[in-house]
């Protein structure tokens, strides 16, 4: 136990599905894995571990920004011997050529984020996924013909800003879209050895404000899921 996670020791699984929302890990849990158990409910950050295709696997919220799941996944890495975190998001497109409902495989985050400066020492504004799960995640994706684009994102600290446009550190490094959390996660894994990938389905076009619906928002989210769940499958494999 630690003082964010309240779930014992074998109740976490080795590769771990990171959803912003406790309710989406509730979700998903309920619909798509099977004998789910609640493991954790501390703050109401939902942990549910189950087997998907016979693969023990856990699904939980990591909440938003890099402070919290900064938190989660260290907390999972290090105390609960976690090999591998995927995170599953949604983002938001910088310009019109990212379209509404694509599929992103983060490749690499960039961001203004002091959080791998002050808890590890690496200095550089970006951090690469870390391990084979990204390559994992184009592979199944290919099997499973789904489009998903490589790219490199941009994690923000700031959900709202006073300047319209897309921030420079972004723009000059030709991120697609944005989100909050990437590159916190590849900062820890990078430190502690591990492996972590980020896959996002864009939610809204930023320029044009097109957003999902509700019932979009389902349905594109559960191929995101698929996908991240089937790439659980070809890890364990490996």
């Amino acid at each position: 136990m630690t003082a964010h996670i309240s779930a014992q020791q074998g109740d976490i699984a080795r590769i771990v599905l990171l959803a912003g929302d406790p309710l989406r890990a509730k979700h998903i849990a309920e619909n798509m894995l099977q004998d789910v158990k609640l493991v954790s409910s501390t703050r109401n950050a939902f942990y549910y571990t189950g087997t998907y295709k016979g693969v023990a696997v856990t699904i939980g919220a990591s909440g938003m920004g890099c402070p919290s799941i900064g938190i989660y996944s260290y907390e999972l890495y290090t105390e609960y011997e976690v090999d591998c975190i995927i995170r599953i998001g949604t983002a938001g497109a910088y310009d019109v050529s990212t379209k509404l409902y694509e599929l992103i495989n983060a490749d690499m985050a960039f961001s203004e984020s002091t959080y791998a400066r002050e808890a590890f020492g690496f200095t550089e504004d970006h951090l690469l996924h870390q391990g084979r799960a990204y390559q994992v995640i184009n592979e199944t994706a290919e099997k499973l013909n789904l489009p998903v684009r490589a790219a490199s994102i941009h994690s923000s600290d700031v959900f709202y800003r006073s300047a319209e446009g897309i921030p420079p550190l972004a723009a000059d490094n030709h991120c697609v879209c944005v989100e909050m959390e990437a590159f916190a996660l590849f900062a820890n894994a990078k430190y502690l050895n591990k492996m972590a990938a980020t896959i996002l389905t864009i939610s809204d076009v930023i320029p044009t404000r097109e957003k999902m619906s509700a019932d979009q928002r389902q349905n594109s989210l559960d191929t995101m899921t698929r996908l991240a769940l089937e790439s659980v499958v070809a890890i364990s494999e490996a």
